[in-house]
C-alpha cells in the first residue's frame, strides 16, 4: 500500500511539473496577430481639366485630368475618423479618391481585395449616408458622381468595364445641388456574395437599402463629413 501511495505522490508530482512546464511555455507563446484591418486612409486629390465634366452616373476626361492638391483622412481600427474627419469640398471639383489600408502586422493591405480578377469580383464600395441628390436625378448636371475606377487589377491585368470596378480608387464629386448641411457619409468596402457584384450598378453606391440588396457583409466602414461650399477649399 505504502509503495501504491508512492507511485500514486510521484505521478502526481510528475503531472504538476508537467502542467507548469506547459503553462510556462504558453505564457512564453507570443500573442496571435489580430485580424483585420488596424488603420485605414482616403486621400481626396482634387483633379481637373478641359475635358473633365460629369455626365449622368459618370465623368469623362479622366484620363487627361491634372491632379492639384491633397487632403488625407485617417481612420482608426473601428473606421472613426483620427484626422480630417470634416472635409469642405468645392460643391462642383472632382476629387479622386485612393483607399490605403493596413493589417495589424503593418502591412499595406488595400491592394489584396483586387488581387485579381476572381478577389476583385467579391468586393465593392460604397459611400453610404448623405442624403445625396445624384447626379442622373439632378435637372442641369448638378448631383453626385461616385465612380470607382481601376483600370488594371493588382496582378496587372485589364479591369473589363464599369461592373468589375471595385472603389479602392475612384471618383466623386458632391454637386451643386448637394451644398448646404454637412453630411455624414460612410465608405463602405462590401465583401459580396457570389454573383452579387455583377448585378451593381454605377447609381447603387448610395442606396439606403445595399445591405439587403447585395448580400455579404461589410470589411471596412469608414465614416466622416463632408460640407460642399462654393469657393472654400476644405
Amino acid at each position: 500500500m505504502k509503495k501504491q501511495n508512492k507511485f500514486a505522490a510521484l505521478a502526481l508530482v510528475g503531472l504538476t511539473a508537467c502542467s507548469l512546464a506547459s503553462c510556462n511555455k504558453d505564457n512564453n507563446d507570443p500573442d496571435p496577430v489580430k485580424e483585420g484591418i488596424e488603420k485605414a486612409e482616403l486621400i481626396f486629390t482634387e483633379v481637373s481639366g478641359d475635358g473633365v465634366y460629369p455626365h449622368g452616373d459618370h465623368f469623362h476626361g479622366l484620363g487627361g485630368a491634372v491632379e492639384g492638391e491633397s487632403i488625407t483622412v485617417k481612420f482608426d481600427e473601428n473606421g472613426i475618423a483620427t484626422s480630417n474627419g470634416h472635409l469642405h469640398l468645392e460643391a462642383d471639383a472632382v476629387y479622386k479618391i485612393e483607399l490605403k489600408a493596413w493589417d495589424y502586422t503593418g502591412k499595406e493591405v488595400q491592394n489584396d481585395f483586387i488581387a485579381d480578377k476572381a478577389t476583385a469580383d467579391q468586393y465593392k464600395a460604397f459611400l453610404i449616408g448623405g442624403d445625396f441628390v445624384l447626379n442622373p436625378d439632378s435637372d442641369d448636371e448638378s448631383g453626385a458622381i461616385f465612380q470607382p475606377r481601376e483600370q488594371t487589377y493588382a496582378d496587372g491585368t485589364a479591369v473589363g468595364g464599369k461592373y468589375e470596378t471595385t472603389g479602392i480608387l475612384s471618383y466623386f464629386t458632391i454637386g451643386h445641388d448637394n451644398e448646404g448641411p454637412t453630411k455624414e457619409v460612410t465608405y463602405v468596402l462590401r465583401k459580396l456574395n457570389a454573383g452579387v457584384k455583377a448585378n451593381i450598378t454605377r447609381s447603387d453606391w448610395n442606396r439606403s437599402d445595399y445591405t439587403t440588396a447585395f448580400p455579404g457583409e461589410n470589411v471596412l466602414e469608414l465614416k466622416f463629413e463632408i460640407h460642399a461650399e462654393h469657393g472654400h477649399h476644405h
